[in-house]
């Protein structure tokens, strides 16, 4: 029986979480340091919140525990969007949207077949199940792409009615997103359960928790991400203004690692032990969840929260980004092997994509 895998211990960025309150009151103008500091004291509150979400799908069963698993997979990212769509900063959000893609299926991705690579001479995973996933990745790349298309074809007389077309595209997404999960947790939930065996499996100790400790811990983390997150966003402009970044480099790079950095971690060590399906589904699956699920429900939220709804229209340069991301990723997903030069040849993609937004103009 394969040994378990252990998660790196981010719990010591913790410290930052005091320091950031206290800055927020004592030194507001500090944005640069209160929105670097707001980004450390996340990390490991997301490990927190993964950790209980998975306690507290121990005691739900397998069906409803892999839809919470599903569902908070990407809480973090999920909460900091929302405080940036509360405050109006529609850019931001969409950013940090795109970057969260490509940095699942490029950088943790990479990062994984690279490290697992390493001594090996290939590594190998189910090919059904990760061609399973691409396919839903081009799903996401087409609702990029044509809402993108509808907004420069259609002219300015199209413009008041693109809010109706990505409402109406996100519902389809999010019904697909569900009809996935019934693919993956039910009909053919043994494509998904290879060598690398369930997500939940990484934890070093299978004991079953206290379902109530379980469920306060999740409780404090959400909260406490919140707290942080809206303190983040509050910061960002005036941060990124004072880094000399743009708000899109700092959506789709900064803000979109720090989201899930805790599951990249996760992802690289069970690359690490060879238990690539593990790592896969890790990298892409959380892709597929920010596409699917993350991407509309913000949508169809906008409508009630937020100065004005949000559309799906992203930037020429974030489409172009997810397009090719995907493509480089089922080409290599599609075979069922890697190996550590497929891992670099990602991160590769990650790097030249991330000089790029960083010189393009805000």
């Amino acid at each position: 029986m394969p040994g378990r895998l252990s998660r790196p211990s981010l719990d010591w960025l913790l410290v930052f979480v005091p320091l950031v309150a206290a800055g927020e009151m004592l030194a507001p103008r500090a944005h640069t340091a209160i929105f670097i500091g707001a980004c450390l004291a996340i990390l490991p509150l997301a490990g927190w919140m993964g950790r209980a979400t998975e306690h507290v799908a121990e005691h739900t069963g397998e069906g409803i525990g892999g839809l919470l698993n599903a569902t908070f997979g990407n809480a973090a990212e999920l909460i900091i969007a929302l405080m940036a769509l509360r405050a109006g900063l529609h850019d931001v959000v969409k950013a940090s949207l795109t970057g969260s893609i490509i940095g699942n299926i490029l950088l943790v991705l990479g990062a994984s077949a690279l490290a697992g690579g390493i001594g090996r001479d290939r590594q190998t995973f189910n090919a059904v199940a990760a061609r399973s996933q691409a396919t839903m990745l081009w799903l996401a790349a087409i609702a990029l792409v044509l809402p993108a298309a509808y907004h420069h074809l259609s002219g300015p007389a199209g413009v008041a009615r693109e809010i109706d077309l990505s409402t109406e595209i996100a519902a389809v997404l999010l019904v697909i997103y569900g009809l996935s999960l019934v693919f993956s947790l039910r009909t053919h939930r043994a494509l998904f359960t290879g060598a690398g065996g369930d997500v939940e499996t990484i934890e070093p100790d299978r004991r079953i928790r206290p379902l109530g400790r379980a469920v306060l811990v999740l409780l404090v983390a959400t909260g406490l991400i919140a707290w942080m997150s809206e303190i983040l966003v509050g910061s960002v402009e005036q941060a990124a203004r004072d880094l000399g970044m743009t708000d899109l480099f700092l959506g789709v790079i900064v803000v979109a690692i720090i989201g899930n950095a805790a599951e990249h971690g996760t992802a690289v060590v069970a690359a690490r032990k060879d238990r690539m399906d593990l790592s896969l589904g890790i990298a892409i699956g959380s892709s597929v969840q920010i596409a699917l699920f993350v991407a509309p429900f913000l949508v169809l939220v906008s409508h009630v929260l937020g100065p004005r709804p949000m559309d799906l229209v992203f930037s020429p340069a974030e489409v172009l980004a997810v397009v090719l991301a995907v493509a480089i990723t089922g080409q290599i997903a599609g075979d069922g092997e890697s190996h550590w030069l497929e891992g670099a040849q990602l991160l590769a993609v990650y790097v030249i994509f991330a000089i790029v937004f960083y010189f393009l103009p805000g």
